[in-house]
């Protein structure tokens, strides 16, 4: 009895018992029976590499990059290259170190961080040892992304979260999200400085301007003002005052974007954002918040490669610990 086959493209017969067509040949005849089908772009397969090592928290994208760039990462053995893209069959290493790769997205978070004087938003500065991610809590899976930074001298309202996709949205020049900052100034401000600072004041690197200026009182020689502009160069809103000759005595953000910093909120804490504001913010970029894949009792799974965790993989190091701690440790 002859077996036959029929493309699934189309209504041609073939006879299985003799030579079936090759996958090119195959697509040759469908492009000659059918020559006004239009060719279907498909997205590639799999997730970029850079962006697979930087969820999993041993870099940023940025640094995942040069260490493609510099040959240091490979995949199955093989020296990756930039624009590879892996789909969660592969084995990925640094310097044939194997990586523990996070291959399902981890459970979004943004934290509220009240940051106080003195600390830094970088992670590492041997002058300055205190840093905001000394009092963050630990990730099983990627890292903690700062949205924006502080200088040493203000305080306030820093957002972070693990997702750098949301990150890099909150950032980015063209999503326009309002920062409002308290600023505690030492003199008089006439008029004509509030109406200059709306209309813009020239600095090193532009231009620059506040959409509002708001009065909120003071006593003798202080005054408060509650501020907003829609960008966030460095220590812009201090320039800004210092370009009129005022000095700007304290400074503190209270508001980015969507999200206030609480008033009941201590310096040096952290809190996660509520479901509902963390909803809106994701929404405010034209993001969606990704539920993660759970099991029977509800927990997240463990998104780590062929289901069980290798003592020999590299981990990332999302525990880091100030010098008092690590002092307190050796003694």
């Amino acid at each position: 009895m002859t077996n036959y086959y029929k493309s699934p493209q189309s209504d041609r017969i073939f006879n299985k018992d003799g030579e079936l067509p090759s996958k090119e040949e195959l697509l040759e005849q469908e492009l000659r029976d059918h020559p006004n089908t239009e060719a279907v772009e498909r997205a590639p397969e799999g997730e970029k590499l850079q962006k697979v090592i930087a969820r999993s928290g041993h870099a940023s994208r940025r640094e995942s990059e040069r260490l493609i760039a510099q040959g240091r990462i490979k995949i199955d053995r093989r020296v990756a290259q930039l624009g590879d893209r892996v789909d969660g069959t592969e084995r990925v290493f640094l310097d044939d170190k194997e990586l523990f790769i996070a291959w399902q997205k981890p459970k979004q978070r943004v934290l509220i961080y009240h940051k106080p004087p003195g600390e830094i938003c970088s992670r590492n500065d041997p002058e300055h040892p205190n840093t905001i991610f000394d009092n963050l809590p630990n990730l099983k899976v990627g890292r903690w992304i700062s949205v924006g930074r502080l200088d040493i001298n203000t305080s306030g309202l820093i957002l972070l979260t693990n997702d750098g996709e949301l990150a890099n949205k909150l950032m980015h020049p063209s999503s326009e999200i309002e920062r409002e900052y308290a600023v505690r100034v030492l003199g008089e401000v006439t008029d004509d400085d509030i109406a200059q600072l709306k209309e813009g004041v020239a600095l090193d690197d532009g231009m620059a301007h506040f959409d509002k200026v708001s009065y909120v009182g003071g006593q003798g020689a202080n005054h408060w003002y509650h501020v907003t502009l829609k960008e966030g160069r460095n220590r812009e809103v201090r320039r800004m005052w210092e370009s009129l000759g005022i000095t700007v005595s304290r400074l503190s953000r209270v508001r980015y974007g969507l999200i206030k910093l609480p008033r009941w909120q201590k310096p040096g804490r952290w809190e996660d954002l509520e479901e509902k504001e963390l909803l809106a913010l994701y929404e405010s970029v034209g993001l969606h918040v990704i539920k993660p894949e759970t099991d029977h009792r509800g927990r997240i799974v463990n998104p780590v490669q062929r289901g069980k965790r290798n003592k020999h993989l590299v981990m990332p190091d999302n525990r880091r610990k100030s010098q008092k701690q690590k002092k307190h440790k050796r003694r």
